[in-house]
Protein backbone atom coordinates (compact mmCIF):
# COMPACT_ATOMS: atom_id res chain seq x y z
CA UNK A 1 0.00 0.00 0.00
CA UNK A 2 0.93 3.41 -0.53
CA UNK A 3 1.24 5.86 1.91
CA UNK A 4 2.08 9.63 1.73
CA UNK A 5 5.60 9.34 2.32
CA UNK A 6 6.28 6.94 -0.69
CA UNK A 7 6.33 9.46 -3.38
CA UNK A 8 9.86 10.47 -3.52
CA UNK A 9 11.61 13.22 -5.56
CA UNK A 10 12.63 10.60 -8.30
CA UNK A 11 9.40 8.38 -7.80
CA UNK A 12 7.56 11.70 -8.51
CA UNK A 13 9.29 11.92 -11.72
CA UNK A 14 8.72 8.21 -12.49
CA UNK A 15 5.35 8.78 -11.60
CA UNK A 16 5.18 12.09 -14.24
CA UNK A 17 6.69 9.86 -16.84
CA UNK A 18 4.31 7.15 -16.26
CA UNK A 19 1.28 9.39 -16.17
CA UNK A 20 1.98 11.29 -19.27
CA UNK A 21 3.18 8.44 -21.45
CA UNK A 22 -0.59 6.05 -20.49
CA UNK A 23 -2.15 9.69 -20.89
CA UNK A 24 -0.60 9.95 -24.75
CA UNK A 25 -1.00 6.08 -25.58
CA UNK A 26 -4.70 6.40 -24.27
CA UNK A 27 -5.06 9.73 -26.30
CA UNK A 28 -4.05 7.82 -29.18
CA UNK A 29 -6.49 4.80 -28.32
CA UNK A 30 -9.83 7.21 -27.99
CA UNK A 31 -9.14 8.83 -31.32
CA UNK A 32 -8.66 5.30 -33.03
CA UNK A 33 -11.68 3.80 -31.22
CA UNK A 34 -13.98 7.09 -31.01
CA UNK A 35 -14.38 8.22 -33.93
CA UNK A 36 -18.11 7.98 -35.51
CA UNK A 37 -19.43 6.22 -32.71
CA UNK A 38 -23.21 6.21 -31.44
CA UNK A 39 -23.47 8.07 -28.13
CA UNK A 40 -23.56 4.90 -25.08
CA UNK A 41 -26.66 3.76 -24.62
CA UNK A 42 -25.42 2.81 -20.70
CA UNK A 43 -24.08 4.61 -18.25
CA UNK A 44 -20.53 2.82 -18.09
CA UNK A 45 -18.77 2.56 -14.57
CA UNK A 46 -15.19 1.07 -14.33
CA UNK A 47 -13.51 -0.84 -11.91
CA UNK A 48 -9.75 -0.78 -11.45
CA UNK A 49 -8.83 -3.31 -8.92
CA UNK A 50 -7.05 -6.87 -8.91
CA UNK A 51 -9.84 -8.63 -10.11
CA UNK A 52 -8.38 -12.03 -8.97
CA UNK A 53 -7.36 -11.29 -5.99
CA UNK A 54 -9.71 -11.08 -2.64
CA UNK A 55 -10.64 -7.09 -2.47
CA UNK A 56 -10.33 -6.85 -6.50
CA UNK A 57 -12.75 -9.51 -6.84
CA UNK A 58 -15.28 -8.04 -3.82
CA UNK A 59 -15.65 -4.76 -5.10
CA UNK A 60 -16.20 -6.13 -9.01
CA UNK A 61 -19.30 -8.53 -7.38
CA UNK A 62 -20.30 -5.46 -5.26
CA UNK A 63 -20.07 -2.96 -8.33
CA UNK A 64 -22.23 -6.08 -10.34
CA UNK A 65 -24.75 -6.53 -7.77
CA UNK A 66 -25.61 -2.92 -7.42
CA UNK A 67 -25.73 -2.44 -10.86
CA UNK A 68 -28.27 -5.24 -11.31
CA UNK A 69 -30.68 -3.88 -8.98
CA UNK A 70 -30.56 0.01 -10.55
CA UNK A 71 -31.19 -1.21 -13.86
CA UNK A 72 -34.23 -3.60 -12.32
CA UNK A 73 -35.05 -0.11 -11.11
CA UNK A 74 -34.96 1.63 -14.81
CA UNK A 75 -31.94 2.49 -14.20
CA UNK A 76 -30.53 6.36 -14.00
CA UNK A 77 -31.81 8.94 -16.69
CA UNK A 78 -33.27 6.14 -18.45
CA UNK A 79 -29.87 4.72 -18.84
CA UNK A 80 -28.66 1.19 -17.50
CA UNK A 81 -25.47 0.73 -15.55
CA UNK A 82 -22.68 -1.22 -17.43
CA UNK A 83 -19.79 -2.52 -15.62
CA UNK A 84 -16.48 -3.11 -17.05
CA UNK A 85 -13.36 -3.79 -15.47
CA UNK A 86 -9.47 -3.67 -16.03
CA UNK A 87 -7.20 -5.91 -14.00
CA UNK A 88 -4.49 -3.51 -11.96
CA UNK A 89 -2.69 -6.57 -10.01
CA UNK A 90 -2.40 -4.20 -7.02
CA UNK A 91 -2.67 -6.72 -4.47
CA UNK A 92 0.25 -9.17 -5.84
CA UNK A 93 2.78 -7.12 -4.04
CA UNK A 94 4.82 -6.49 -6.99
CA UNK A 95 3.50 -2.84 -7.09
CA UNK A 96 3.72 -2.46 -10.83
CA UNK A 97 2.46 0.84 -11.46
CA UNK A 98 2.99 0.82 -15.48
CA UNK A 99 0.73 -2.22 -15.58
CA UNK A 100 -1.49 -0.30 -13.01
CA UNK A 101 -1.73 3.03 -14.69
CA UNK A 102 -2.48 0.85 -17.91
CA UNK A 103 -5.53 -0.55 -16.71
CA UNK A 104 -6.69 2.73 -15.81
CA UNK A 105 -6.36 4.16 -18.68
CA UNK A 106 -7.73 1.61 -20.94
CA UNK A 107 -11.10 2.01 -18.73
CA UNK A 108 -10.97 5.39 -19.61
CA UNK A 109 -10.05 4.89 -23.34
CA UNK A 110 -10.46 1.55 -24.86
CA UNK A 111 -13.53 0.63 -22.38
CA UNK A 112 -14.86 4.04 -22.67
CA UNK A 113 -15.49 4.41 -18.54
CA UNK A 114 -17.88 7.00 -16.98
CA UNK A 115 -16.76 6.78 -13.92
CA UNK A 116 -14.32 4.81 -12.39
CA UNK A 117 -13.67 3.23 -8.77
CA UNK A 118 -10.48 1.51 -7.35
CA UNK A 119 -8.73 0.07 -4.73
CA UNK A 120 -5.25 1.44 -4.28
CA UNK A 121 -3.08 3.31 -6.44
CA UNK A 122 -5.39 6.58 -5.82
CA UNK A 123 -1.91 8.87 -5.80
CA UNK A 124 -1.03 7.92 -9.56
CA UNK A 125 -4.99 7.45 -10.47
CA UNK A 126 -5.96 11.23 -9.86
CA UNK A 127 -3.27 12.52 -12.54
CA UNK A 128 -4.83 10.41 -15.19
CA UNK A 129 -8.23 11.40 -13.72
CA UNK A 130 -7.21 14.50 -14.29
CA UNK A 131 -5.71 14.18 -17.98
CA UNK A 132 -9.37 12.42 -18.89
CA UNK A 133 -11.45 14.53 -16.95
CA UNK A 134 -13.52 11.78 -15.65
CA UNK A 135 -14.85 11.39 -11.86
CA UNK A 136 -13.16 8.28 -9.65
CA UNK A 137 -13.56 7.07 -6.43
CA UNK A 138 -11.19 4.75 -3.95
CA UNK A 139 -12.55 2.61 -1.20
CA UNK A 140 -9.33 1.61 0.41
CA UNK A 141 -5.97 3.96 -0.47
CA UNK A 142 -5.79 5.91 3.39
CA UNK A 143 -3.46 8.53 1.55
CA UNK A 144 -3.84 11.82 3.14
CA UNK A 145 -2.55 14.00 0.13
CA UNK A 146 -5.44 12.57 -2.17
CA UNK A 147 -7.87 14.43 -0.25
CA UNK A 148 -5.99 17.17 0.76
CA UNK A 149 -5.07 17.84 -2.77
CA UNK A 150 -8.71 18.81 -3.71
CA UNK A 151 -8.43 21.36 -0.94
CA UNK A 152 -4.67 22.79 -2.29
CA UNK A 153 -5.06 22.10 -6.33
CA UNK A 154 -9.16 21.90 -6.65
CA UNK A 155 -8.98 22.47 -10.53
CA UNK A 156 -6.68 19.33 -11.13
CA UNK A 157 -7.92 16.83 -8.49
CA UNK A 158 -11.65 17.74 -8.19
CA UNK A 159 -12.10 14.28 -9.76
CA UNK A 160 -11.04 12.16 -6.90
CA UNK A 161 -13.66 11.30 -3.88
CA UNK A 162 -12.87 8.93 -1.34
CA UNK A 163 -16.01 6.53 -1.26
CA UNK A 164 -14.70 4.07 1.18
CA UNK A 165 -12.03 3.70 4.86
CA UNK A 166 -10.68 6.92 5.97
CA UNK A 167 -7.78 8.31 5.61
CA UNK A 168 -4.09 7.51 7.41
CA UNK A 169 -4.89 10.71 9.77
CA UNK A 170 -8.57 9.71 10.45
CA UNK A 171 -7.59 6.28 11.07
CA UNK A 172 -4.91 6.92 13.35
CA UNK A 173 -7.55 9.10 15.23
CA UNK A 174 -10.38 6.64 15.38
CA UNK A 175 -7.95 3.90 16.53
CA UNK A 176 -6.97 5.98 19.69
CA UNK A 177 -10.79 6.84 19.68
CA UNK A 178 -11.22 3.06 19.98
CA UNK A 179 -9.27 2.83 22.84
CA UNK A 180 -10.31 6.00 24.67
CA UNK A 181 -13.45 3.98 25.00
CA UNK A 182 -11.83 0.94 26.16
CA UNK A 183 -10.53 2.79 29.26
CA UNK A 184 -14.07 4.35 29.67
CA UNK A 185 -15.31 0.93 29.72
CA UNK A 186 -12.54 -0.62 32.10
CA UNK A 187 -10.55 2.23 33.84
CA UNK A 188 -7.56 0.68 32.68
CA UNK A 189 -4.28 2.58 30.92
CA UNK A 190 -1.69 0.18 30.31
CA UNK A 191 -1.25 -0.40 26.81
CA UNK A 192 0.97 -3.22 24.87
CA UNK A 193 0.75 -3.35 20.88
CA UNK A 194 1.71 -6.20 19.37
CA UNK A 195 1.83 -6.01 15.01
CA UNK A 196 2.62 -7.28 12.02
CA UNK A 197 5.89 -5.76 10.49
CA UNK A 198 4.15 -3.91 7.30
CA UNK A 199 2.01 -1.17 9.11
CA UNK A 200 4.58 -0.07 11.26
CA UNK A 201 3.83 3.40 10.29
CA UNK A 202 0.04 2.82 11.42
CA UNK A 203 1.78 1.58 14.63
CA UNK A 204 3.72 4.32 15.11
CA UNK A 205 1.89 7.28 14.37
CA UNK A 206 -1.13 5.33 16.60
CA UNK A 207 1.14 4.96 19.43
CA UNK A 208 2.37 8.90 19.53
CA UNK A 209 -1.79 9.09 19.03
CA UNK A 210 -2.33 7.49 21.90
CA UNK A 211 0.88 8.92 24.69
CA UNK A 212 -1.03 12.05 23.83
CA UNK A 213 -4.30 10.61 25.05
CA UNK A 214 -2.56 9.66 28.09
CA UNK A 215 -2.12 5.85 27.61
CA UNK A 216 0.91 4.06 29.09
CA UNK A 217 2.26 2.19 26.23
CA UNK A 218 4.13 -0.49 27.64
CA UNK A 219 5.66 -2.90 24.87
CA UNK A 220 6.00 -2.47 20.87
CA UNK A 221 6.08 -5.93 19.83
CA UNK A 222 6.29 -7.15 15.62
CA UNK A 223 5.79 -10.42 14.90
CA UNK A 224 5.85 -11.51 11.46
CA UNK A 225 2.61 -12.54 10.02
CA UNK A 226 3.09 -15.90 8.92
CA UNK A 227 3.63 -16.26 12.67
CA UNK A 228 1.42 -19.77 14.49
CA UNK A 229 3.18 -19.64 17.79
CA UNK A 230 2.47 -15.86 19.77
CA UNK A 231 3.20 -17.22 23.49
CA UNK A 232 6.78 -15.00 23.24
CA UNK A 233 5.03 -11.94 22.33
CA UNK A 234 1.94 -12.70 25.03
CA UNK A 235 4.53 -13.38 27.39
CA UNK A 236 5.88 -9.93 27.00
CA UNK A 237 3.21 -8.31 27.16
CA UNK A 238 2.08 -9.96 30.54
CA UNK A 239 5.53 -9.22 32.13
CA UNK A 240 5.07 -5.71 30.81
CA UNK A 241 2.30 -5.19 33.08
CA UNK A 242 -0.29 -4.39 30.02
CA UNK A 243 -3.86 -4.30 30.53
CA UNK A 244 -5.27 -3.62 26.97
CA UNK A 245 -3.96 -5.31 24.63
CA UNK A 246 -3.86 -3.75 21.50
CA UNK A 247 -3.44 -6.08 17.95
CA UNK A 248 -2.39 -5.24 14.46
CA UNK A 249 -2.41 -8.54 13.29
CA UNK A 250 -4.27 -9.16 9.61
CA UNK A 251 -5.92 -11.70 7.89
CA UNK A 252 -5.80 -15.85 8.64
CA UNK A 253 -3.09 -14.84 11.31
CA UNK A 254 -5.41 -13.66 13.62
CA UNK A 255 -7.09 -17.16 14.33
CA UNK A 256 -3.89 -18.74 15.99
CA UNK A 257 -3.52 -15.20 17.46
CA UNK A 258 -7.07 -15.06 19.29
CA UNK A 259 -6.82 -18.74 20.04
CA UNK A 260 -3.95 -18.25 22.06
CA UNK A 261 -4.85 -15.26 23.90
CA UNK A 262 -8.23 -17.50 24.82
CA UNK A 263 -6.30 -20.49 25.61
CA UNK A 264 -3.56 -19.09 28.12
CA UNK A 265 -6.14 -16.99 29.69
CA UNK A 266 -3.97 -14.16 29.06
CA UNK A 267 -5.13 -11.13 31.88
CA UNK A 268 -5.40 -8.52 29.48
CA UNK A 269 -8.75 -6.97 27.55
CA UNK A 270 -8.56 -7.60 23.78
CA UNK A 271 -9.46 -4.69 21.92
CA UNK A 272 -9.14 -3.93 18.14
CA UNK A 273 -8.71 -7.38 16.88
CA UNK A 274 -9.33 -9.25 14.05
CA UNK A 275 -12.39 -11.16 14.18
CA UNK A 276 -14.94 -8.62 12.61
CA UNK A 277 -17.01 -11.73 10.65
CA UNK A 278 -20.05 -13.19 11.52
CA UNK A 279 -18.43 -17.05 10.50
CA UNK A 280 -15.21 -15.98 13.04
CA UNK A 281 -17.02 -17.74 15.87
CA UNK A 282 -16.64 -21.15 13.90
CA UNK A 283 -13.55 -20.50 12.93
CA UNK A 284 -12.11 -20.02 16.70
CA UNK A 285 -14.08 -22.38 18.06
CA UNK A 286 -15.41 -20.33 20.50
CA UNK A 287 -12.75 -18.74 21.74
CA UNK A 288 -12.99 -15.20 20.81
CA UNK A 289 -15.18 -14.64 23.26
CA UNK A 290 -14.84 -11.27 25.12
CA UNK A 291 -12.42 -9.79 22.23
CA UNK A 292 -13.36 -6.89 20.82
CA UNK A 293 -13.57 -6.14 17.20
CA UNK A 294 -13.13 -3.21 14.75
CA UNK A 295 -15.77 -3.76 12.23
CA UNK A 296 -18.67 -2.47 9.47
CA UNK A 297 -21.76 -3.03 10.52
CA UNK A 298 -22.89 -4.30 7.05
CA UNK A 299 -20.18 -7.48 7.33
CA UNK A 300 -21.34 -7.89 11.54
CA UNK A 301 -24.90 -7.82 10.39
CA UNK A 302 -25.72 -5.26 12.85
CA UNK A 303 -28.79 -3.15 11.36
CA UNK A 304 -26.97 0.68 11.87
CA UNK A 305 -29.58 1.77 8.13
CA UNK A 306 -32.33 0.69 6.78
CA UNK A 307 -30.18 -0.15 4.08
CA UNK A 308 -27.85 -2.45 5.65
CA UNK A 309 -28.98 -5.75 5.80
CA UNK A 310 -30.75 -5.81 2.85
CA UNK A 311 -27.33 -5.04 1.34
CA UNK A 312 -25.69 -7.75 3.09
CA UNK A 313 -28.09 -10.57 2.27
CA UNK A 314 -28.35 -9.55 -1.03
CA UNK A 315 -24.93 -9.97 -1.44
CA UNK A 316 -24.60 -13.47 0.57
CA UNK A 317 -27.85 -14.44 -2.25
CA UNK A 318 -25.81 -13.28 -5.58
CA UNK A 319 -22.43 -14.49 -4.56
CA UNK A 320 -22.72 -17.36 -1.87
CA UNK A 321 -20.51 -15.70 0.55
CA UNK A 322 -19.92 -12.61 2.77
CA UNK A 323 -19.92 -9.05 1.45
CA UNK A 324 -16.85 -7.34 2.71
CA UNK A 325 -16.76 -3.84 3.60
CA UNK A 326 -14.64 -2.61 0.45
CA UNK A 327 -17.29 -4.73 -1.79
CA UNK A 328 -20.32 -2.52 1.00
CA UNK A 329 -18.67 0.56 -0.14
CA UNK A 330 -18.51 -0.32 -4.09
CA UNK A 331 -22.22 -1.38 -3.67
CA UNK A 332 -23.06 1.67 -1.83
CA UNK A 333 -21.51 4.02 -4.49
CA UNK A 334 -22.96 2.61 -7.71
CA UNK A 335 -26.25 1.45 -6.01
CA UNK A 336 -27.01 5.01 -3.56
CA UNK A 337 -24.69 7.74 -4.22
CA UNK A 338 -24.06 7.72 -8.24
CA UNK A 339 -27.70 7.07 -9.01
CA UNK A 340 -28.38 10.04 -6.69
CA UNK A 341 -26.09 12.17 -7.75
CA UNK A 342 -26.78 12.01 -11.85
CA UNK A 343 -30.44 12.29 -10.77
CA UNK A 344 -29.69 15.98 -9.17
CA UNK A 345 -27.58 16.81 -12.09
CA UNK A 346 -29.67 15.16 -14.86
CA UNK A 347 -26.77 14.63 -16.80
CA UNK A 348 -23.58 12.80 -16.68
CA UNK A 349 -21.50 15.72 -17.40
CA UNK A 350 -18.44 15.45 -15.27
CA UNK A 351 -18.39 19.14 -14.10
CA UNK A 352 -22.29 18.71 -12.93
CA UNK A 353 -21.78 15.40 -11.11
CA UNK A 354 -18.84 16.39 -9.62
CA UNK A 355 -21.06 19.66 -8.37
CA UNK A 356 -24.10 16.80 -7.21
CA UNK A 357 -21.49 14.86 -5.43
CA UNK A 358 -20.22 17.72 -3.45
CA UNK A 359 -24.13 18.09 -1.47
CA UNK A 360 -24.41 14.62 -1.31
CA UNK A 361 -26.78 13.39 1.54
CA UNK A 362 -27.72 9.89 1.34
CA UNK A 363 -28.95 6.92 3.40
CA UNK A 364 -26.45 4.14 2.17
CA UNK A 365 -25.78 0.70 4.09
CA UNK A 366 -22.39 2.03 5.66
CA UNK A 367 -24.05 5.51 7.11
CA UNK A 368 -27.57 7.04 7.55
CA UNK A 369 -26.25 10.03 6.16
CA UNK A 370 -23.43 9.46 3.83
CA UNK A 371 -21.54 13.15 3.33
CA UNK A 372 -18.75 14.45 1.65
CA UNK A 373 -16.45 16.34 3.06
CA UNK A 374 -15.29 19.82 1.50
CA UNK A 375 -11.81 17.83 0.45
CA UNK A 376 -14.06 15.03 -1.02
CA UNK A 377 -13.36 12.84 2.21
CA UNK A 378 -16.10 10.84 3.59
CA UNK A 379 -17.73 12.97 6.49
CA UNK A 380 -17.31 11.26 10.09
CA UNK A 381 -18.05 13.07 13.10
CA UNK A 382 -17.73 12.64 17.38
CA UNK A 383 -20.03 12.93 19.74
CA UNK A 384 -23.64 12.06 20.07
CA UNK A 385 -24.46 12.35 16.20
CA UNK A 386 -21.29 10.12 15.34
CA UNK A 387 -24.14 7.22 14.44
CA UNK A 388 -25.17 9.22 11.62
CA UNK A 389 -22.39 9.62 9.63
CA UNK A 390 -19.88 7.00 8.50
CA UNK A 391 -18.47 4.90 10.56
CA UNK A 392 -16.18 1.97 12.18
CA UNK A 393 -17.67 0.68 15.21
CA UNK A 394 -16.11 -1.75 17.85
CA UNK A 395 -17.99 -5.11 18.27
CA UNK A 396 -17.17 -7.43 20.93
CA UNK A 397 -18.08 -11.02 21.02
CA UNK A 398 -20.75 -12.21 23.61
CA UNK A 399 -21.92 -15.72 23.87
CA UNK A 400 -21.45 -15.77 19.78
CA UNK A 401 -22.82 -12.74 18.78
CA UNK A 402 -21.09 -9.29 17.71
CA UNK A 403 -22.44 -6.19 19.58
CA UNK A 404 -22.04 -3.36 19.88
CA UNK A 405 -19.52 -1.68 22.44
CA UNK A 406 -18.04 2.03 20.26
CA UNK A 407 -19.33 4.34 19.46
CA UNK A 408 -21.06 4.40 23.03
CA UNK A 409 -24.35 6.19 21.45
CA UNK A 410 -24.60 3.21 19.27
CA UNK A 411 -23.77 0.59 22.23
CA UNK A 412 -26.76 2.40 24.37
CA UNK A 413 -29.10 2.62 21.13
CA UNK A 414 -28.56 -1.66 20.97
CA UNK A 415 -29.01 -1.91 24.84
CA UNK A 416 -25.40 -3.50 25.05
CA UNK A 417 -22.93 -3.53 27.60
CA UNK A 418 -19.50 -4.41 27.68
CA UNK A 419 -17.95 -7.92 29.28
CA UNK A 420 -14.74 -9.16 30.95
CA UNK A 421 -13.01 -12.57 30.22
CA UNK A 422 -14.02 -15.38 32.89
CA UNK A 423 -10.69 -15.63 33.92
CA UNK A 424 -8.54 -14.05 36.33
CA UNK A 425 -7.11 -10.51 35.19
CA UNK A 426 -6.98 -6.38 36.65
CA UNK A 427 -10.79 -6.39 36.07
CA UNK A 428 -10.72 -8.63 39.59
CA UNK A 429 -9.70 -5.35 41.07
CA UNK A 430 -12.61 -2.94 39.98
CA UNK A 431 -15.18 -2.22 42.02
Amino acid sequence: MLNSKALTKIQSIILIAIVVVAAVGGAVAYVLLSGNQEPSQTIKIGVCADIDNFYGKTILQGAKLAAEQVNAEGGVLGKNFEIVAEDDDSESGNMDVALATNAMTRLMTVDEADFIISCFFGMYYREIAFEHKKIFFTVYDPNDPLTQGVLDNYDRYKYYFRGGAGNMTATVELIADYVVACRDHTGFNKVAVINNPFVEDLVSLSITALEEDGFDVVLSEPVAPDTLDYSSAFAKAEAAGAEILVPFIFGTAGIPFVKEYYDRRSPMVMWGAPGGSSDFWAITEGKCEHITCNASPVVVGYPLTTKTLPTRDAYAERWGEEISDKAAATYDIVRFILPDAIERAGTIDTDAVIEALEETDVETSLARRFVFTSSHDIMSVKGSEQKYYFLSAAFQWQDGVLVPVYPIELMEEAGATYSFPDWPGPWDNLS
